[in-house]
Parts: structure tokens; C-alpha cells; sequence
């Protein structure tokens, strides 16, 4: 069975970073890259929020750097995902998509959130051309544009009140005929000029030559009185909630109500000694990616204190 101070699971800014400190540490990480390598910046064009590149940088580049980094201290990254756990005793083992069994002294799971989407062909089609599930990341793009963003609650508010200050425009297409958000949310919507929002509507498409033009919306879909209709628009914005990849680890660890990865005091530390979370899989707030990067720098640096103890 294979043998390794440090293992971590996930390829995000969380993983790669915490490679890169637990690489200068000489705990000779072994990364596990699971289902998308780089995480969801692999799937936007550019990002500009991120601190260093005053010019913005593509994800996949930027993704590729981080991964360059690691190994350059010494990191193995490899490909696979980590199916099952035993986090009983210590050293914890865990195996492999392939079968592969690692013992490991210390674990950071870093294996981030995915966005939920309404499952339209044309999201896929038009993924970084159109379609976002983070306003905060991309809402830049679309000064002075006509948005639209689906879901009611929450954190549909939020992307549409951040959106309205960039966009002229933004629809926020809900498919129940309330919105499920706060009443100071609810408030705040209803008191923005820019924000429109078309109760009872979903979108069946989206349309468009070079990019997202528009979206088919129904009114009143399944009804006799439903009517379908184009929405003409720059940008769709998803905004239903995330799903932590956390699965593997029910019964394991402490996860809250929806999977994310419940934490100690702040810091990385989980109910398991020796086992620290880092990145979307413990942050049902922020999602974004120099968050995550910070929390992968402090995850190796209590694995370091950990296995030195």
C-alpha cells in the first residue's frame, strides 16, 4: 500500500495552494486532481479579480500556473478521484477510482462545489459565452448590458442587486410566483429600478449566433394559458445554489443541512484530527477563488503543525 504524509483531494486554487505550501513544507504532497482539474476556473474565460494579474488572466492558464507551482516544489498530482474513505484511525486510508489504496498521515479535501444548473443543452453550448453561475466573477463583462438571472431566493437577490450596479438591465426569472428570499431582500429587489421580475416563467433555451443573445422563456409553463416568448439578453446568470462535492465523506465528517464541510473556530480543522477542509467545500458564502486559495494556505499550515505535534 502506497504511503503519503499529506494527501490532498482537489485541483482548485484550494488544492493547488495548499500543494504549494505543504510542497516548501517537504511533506511531499500527493494531489488527487477528481472530477475537473482546476476546478471551475477551468470553465470561465477570464478572470480579473484575482490579485497579480492586473490584466486578467484565462482560468485555464492561470489553473495551469498554480499546477505548475505545486510540482515545481514538489508536489505528485495525478489524475483520478478519491471514491471511498476510512478516516477510523490514523493513517487514514483511502482508495482510488482505480482501485488504488493510500495510506496518509494527514488529508485535505479540497474538492470544491458545483454549480446546479436547469439542465438546458444550451447551458453547456454556451458556457463561458453567455452563461455564469457567479456574478461576482463575471458580472464585469456586462456593463451596460441586459442581464437575466434564474432564481428566487437569496442568492438570486444578491447576484441581481450586485449585477443592477454594473448592468442596465436585469431580469430575474423566477418560476414560482413568489420569490423565497428574506423580506429585506424581497425589498431591495422590488425597489430597484433596473430589476424586472417575470414570476412564473422558465427558461426552456437559449438563443444566439456568437454567444447568448436571448433565452426562450415560458410563462405559466404546463398551464392553458401559458405563453412562450424570447427574452432578448447578453447574459444568464444561474442562481439556484451549489452542491458540495462532499459525498464521499457522509458519515465521516460534519457536513451541515446541504453537505458543506463544517469547520472548527474559523480555521480549516474538521471533526476528524488530522483531516482539514479547504475552499467551496466549506464555504457556502464567499466561493471565490482567492478565498479558496487563502484557506488551502492555511489547511497545509495546520497539516504541517499536525503531523510536527
Amino acid at each position: 500500500m502506497e504511503k503519503t504524509k499529506c494527501l490532498i483531494i482537489g485541483s482548485g486554487p484550494a488544492g493547488y495552494t495548499a500543494a504549494i505550501y505543504a510542497g516548501r513544507a517537504n511533506l511531499q504532497p500527493v494531489l488527487y486532481c477528481g472530477l475537473q482539474m482546476g476546478g471551475q476556473l477551468t470553465t470561465t474565460t477570464t478572470v480579473e479579480n484575482f490579485p497579480g494579474y492586473p490584466d486578467g488572466v484565462d482560468g485555464n492558464q492561470m489553473m495551469m500556473d498554480l499546477q505548475k507551482q505545486a510540482q515545481r516544489f514538489g508536489a505528485d498530482i495525478r489524475d483520478g478521484i478519491i471514491v471511498k474513505v476510512d478516516f477510523s484511525q490514523r493513517p487514514f486510508i483511502l482508495t482510488t477510482d482505480r482501485g488504488v489504496e493510500i495510506e496518509a498521515d494527514s488529508v485535505i479535501v479540497a474538492t470544491g462545489a458545483s454549480a446546479k444548473y436547469l439542465g438546458l443543452d444550451d447551458e453547456r453550448k454556451y458556457n463561458g459565452q453567455g452563461v455564469s453561475a457567479c456574478a461576482t466573477c463575471d458580472g464585469f463583462f456586462y456593463r451596460k448590458k441586459t442581464v437575466a438571472v434564474v432564481g428566487g431566493g437569496d442568492t438570486a437577490c444578491e447576484e441581481a442587486l450586485y449585477l443592477a450596479q454594473l448592468c442596465k438591465k436585469v431580469y430575474m426569472i423566477v418560476r414560482k410566483p413568489y420569490l423565497r428570499a428574506a423580506d429585506v431582500m424581497k425589498r431591495r429587489v422590488a425597489e430597484n429600478e433596473k430589476i424586472e421580475i417575470l414570476f412564473e416563467h422558465n427558461t426552456v433555451g437559449l438563443y444566439g449566433d456568437n454567444g447568448v443573445e436571448g433565452a426562450h422563456v415560458v410563462y405559466r409553463k404546463g398551464e392553458a394559458d401559458k405563453r412562450q416568448y424570447d427574452l432578448p439578453i447578453d447574459g444568464f446568470f444561474l442562481a439556484i445554489g451549489h452542491k458540495p462535492n462532499t459525498d464521499v465523506f457522509k458519515g465521516w465528517l460534519d457536513l451541515d443541512e446541504t453537505g458543506y464541510i463544517r469547520t472548527i473556530d474559523g480555521t480549516p480543522r474538521t471533526n476528524i484530527p488530522g483531516v482539514f477542509a479547504a475552499g467551496d467545500c466549506a464555504d457556502p458564502t464567499y466561493r471565490q477563488a482567492i478565498v479558496a486559495a487563502g484557506s488551502g494556505c492555511k489547511a497545509a499550515l495546520e497539516a504541517e503543525r499536525f503531523l510536527n505535534a
